[in-house]
């Protein structure tokens, strides 16, 4: 079995995020505790625990309509990314044991440095308005 590369997920993570849909936005959202259930108890996945709990964030307040300072393809992208956390059946399946959950923190990984930059602006505008939530 070859080991899952930095290419393959930003391919993997490319073709999900043009596949995503405004209407997916609800199904990340109710998705929600089992994708977390996921980032908390496996393996490689702990280490996003954070980031993943950002990106829900980032998605419910875009669908609130709250922060609206991205386009919908940041929102695709993190929701991408959060589905295929999700997905039992990807490029390595989750119940292969301990490289199955591999290229989902590799899938996450390459969303997170994708949208750095406008995770950082995001962050600001929610410490800036968290006492008006």
């Amino acid at each position: 079995m070859s080991v899952f590369s930095k290419e393959q997920a930003a391919e993997e993570h490319s073709r999900r995020t043009e596949d995503f849909k405004q209407e997916d936005v609800g199904r990340v959202i109710n998705e929600e505790e089992k994708i977390l259930n996921k980032f908390e108890n496996k393996g490689k996945l702990k280490r996003y625990m954070d980031d993943a709990m950002l990106l829900f964030s980032l998605v419910k307040d875009y669908a609130r309509g709250d922060y609206r300072e991205v386009p919908f393809n940041i929102i695709a992208a993190a929701g991408a990314a959060l589905l295929y956390v999700l997905s039992p059946i990807d490029l390595i399946p989750d119940f292969i044991p301990v490289l199955g959950y591999l290229d989902d923190a590799a899938v996450v990984a390459f969303c997170l440095n994708l949208m750095e930059k406008d995770l950082i602006t995001y962050k600001v505008w929610k410490d800036n308005n968290s006492s008006l939530s």
